[in-house]
């Protein structure tokens, strides 16, 4: 059947903004593209007198539509043919420009992960919302949320992931890694992450997620100990931040009305480390491992994070990054 030009998204006269185009448009104008090609372009090849590369932004945001989206390396280059407006979001024009294949963005992955510019890009996310007066550094807010890796053995090494490992939650045992974060009190904007194996306890990492410049910092019940209860008085001798933790019902006492109170205000403000997991997990669907082994994912978490900042902090940032 004969397609009429109405057909075509460039000659539709009322056209309805999706969301996914309203989302692009927004992250296009929010992401510091400039900064980001910046650290990746000492380690992208140039081509020499071979086939010329494709320009390091088309890579970049195409890498960055597959944290957003959850695409596959086949999966991407099957959107870029299908759908028009990642093409637009690219830069890449179907009647004259080649469509990377899922080798060459395999490779630049690749490239990321061999010289750790995932935690370079995340790192720089974070100076620009610090220039900007979006991370003040006064309070820090920790939190931890699990990963899950595939538990089952039916694979080519008939084994499970070595680096993942088991954590009980409640009453129910995970399979994966952790994702630990320190989230800034100011605006909820995380400014450390720390990825481990999935049996590493929240209480051991707590100090780890401080940046050190804090004077107050917050946890759930998992970070307590003797040395961080709220009402626990201060000496000269303490060092670091004060820790605010909820108070815990003791055996045959129950919390006094004032402790109730200040846990109810205590979990208002913990309630800003939760929005990046949100983010994380449900607008990026984020819920399962990409790779196998740590270290790959951990790279995929740096820049997951880095995205998630720039998306929690959309409204603040001017455009052009």
């Amino acid at each position: 059947m004969q397609r009429s030009f109405a057909d075509y998204d460039g000659f539709r006269k009322q056209r309805k903004v999706t969301r996914r185009e309203a989302f692009l448009a927004e992250m296009d104008r929010v992401v510091p593209w400039q900064r980001l090609e910046a650290l990746v372009e000492p380690h992208y090849p140039s081509g020499g007198n071979g086939r010329k590369p494709y320009p390091l932004n088309t890579m970049l945001r195409i890498h960055f539509l597959q944290h957003w989206y959850g695409y596959s390396d086949p999966g991407m280059e099957e959107a870029l043919h299908d759908i028009p407006m990642l093409r637009r979001f690219t830069g890449l024009d179907a009647g004259t420009s080649r469509m990377p294949d899922e080798t060459t963005i395999l490779n630049f992955r690749h490239i990321l992960e061999e010289h750790q510019l995932a935690e370079s890009l995340f790192q720089e996310v974070v100076a620009l919302l610090t220039d900007r007066g979006l991370i003040l550094r006064e309070g820090t807010i920790v939190d931890a949320t699990l990963i899950a890796a595939p538990p089952s053995t039916k694979n080519e090494a008939r084994k499970r992931d070595p680096d993942m490992t088991s954590s009980k939650k409640g009453n129910q045992w995970h399979f994966g890694m952790k994702a630990h974060i320190g989230v800034d009190t100011a605006h909820g904007l995380v400014h450390t992450v720390i990825v481990t194996t999935g049996k590493v306890s929240d209480y051991s990492m707590a100090e780890d997620l401080l940046h050190g410049d804090e004077a107050t910092a917050h946890g759930d019940r998992g970070y307590a100990d003797k040395t961080r209860d709220p009402d626990r008085p201060r000496s000269e001798e303490d060092i670091g931040p004060r820790w605010f933790v909820p108070f815990k019902r003791k055996k045959g006492c129950d919390t006094t009305p004032e402790q109730k109170r200040l846990n109810r205000l205590l979990a208002a403000l913990r309630s800003a480390v939760e929005h990046p997991f949100r983010i994380l997990k449900r607008q990026f669907s984020h819920t399962k491992v990409r790779y196998r082994g740590l270290f790959k994912n951990e790279q995929h978490v740096f820049s997951q994070f880095a995205m998630v900042n720039l998306y929690l902090a959309r409204h603040h940032i001017a455009p052009g990054g």
